[in-house]
């Protein structure tokens, strides 16, 4: 792949209640909102290894610092933070061709900038955010030494049907427009259905059910990986109106599932009960960064060596 060169374009640098130096940085000047990366410093050097923490959908790294201490505290660990955002800005899906490439770019200014070459380094986000770190390390040559995902829809098959049965079951004009969004975003990105195109969903798609061959998961064999998840059933069903056939819970638990009978015996699925609330006013959603223990998961990354 040949290497672009990369105009650098500081936007601001500022200090967080840690302590700690937080840094905003351009890929290109004209950019504003995409193509760009938030650097959380590590009080003190020397650096132990780098990190990338993706955002959900929608979110802003601005979104992230507020809703989790994850970014402080793998800075406060030794980690130089990293906060994406790829090319299409918040609204970027993460798992496509576009996606990994800006990514991509982004992961060599940092090592180009910072010089980190020689030291390891980690993946992992939340909702598509962990889609897309589980897809970036399947498809690199030069693996992390770890990956976390925090709820991620794996098999954008199933996310596909069951976000068509969704609007199907749904009373007149009340179908859940994020659904809505989904199914045209899903299929402008595989060009049609699952049922007209569904190489294409395997192809973009981290984990398949449907796919015998397990081509994309095979790459993770070695691959030491976490995946959170909180199925409270009991929520989706009164709040939203969906059951298990909607929830990444399925497919988190199938591929490690699957991961582990192809002998990943680092493969491991957390689960956990009335962990997951958001900020600032501490709404109930299982479906949260605030699920994940975050020193126990930093003392996990860097046990793995």
């Amino acid at each position: 792949m040949l290497r672009l060169k990369l105009t650098i374009f500081t936007l601001f640098i500022l200090t967080n209640s840690f302590g700690q130096k937080i840094e905003k940085v351009f890929l290109y000047k004209n950019d504003s909102s995409k193509n760009c990366y938030t650097i959380i410093y590590p009080p003190k050097l020397p650096w132990i290894g780098y990190i990338f923490i993706i955002p959900g959908f929608g979110e802003t790294a601005e979104n992230v610092l507020q809703q989790t201490d994850l970014p402080k505290l793998t800075a406060k660990s030794g980690l130089l933070t990293i906060i994406p955002t790829f090319q299409d800005g918040v609204l970027s899906f993460g798992i496509d061709n576009l996606s990994q490439q800006s990514f991509n770019n982004i992961i060599l200014d940092v090592r180009e900038k910072h010089k980190l070459t020689d030291l390891d380094y980690y993946v992992g986000g939340f909702s598509i955010g962990g889609s897309t770190a589980i897809k970036f390390a399947e498809n690199e040559s030069l693996k992390p030494k770890a990956v976390f995902a925090i709820d991620p829809p794996l098999d954008f098959e199933r996310f596909y049907n069951s976000a068509k049965r969704d609007i199907r079951l749904s009373k007149d004009n009340e179908a859940n427009q994020e659904n809505v969004y989904m199914v045209d975003r899903i299929e402008k990105e595989t060009g049609g259905s699952p049922t007209t195109n569904l190489t294409k969903y395997y192809t973009i798609s981290p984990y398949s059910f449907s796919d015998t061959t397990q081509r994309a998961i095979k790459q993770l064999i070695k691959m030491p990986l976490r995946i959170y998840t909180e199925p409270d059933i009991n929520w989706w069903l009164k709040e939203r109106g969906a059951d298990f056939t909607s929830m990444n819970a399925t497919e988190c638990s199938a591929m490690i599932n699957e991961l582990k009978g192809l002998g990943n015996q680092s493969a491991e699925l957390i689960t956990t009960q009335n962990k997951g609330y958001r900020k600032p006013d501490n709404r109930r959603h299982p479906h949260s960064w605030s699920i994940v223990d975050n020193n126990e998961l930093i003392e996990w990354l860097l046990r793995q060596k």
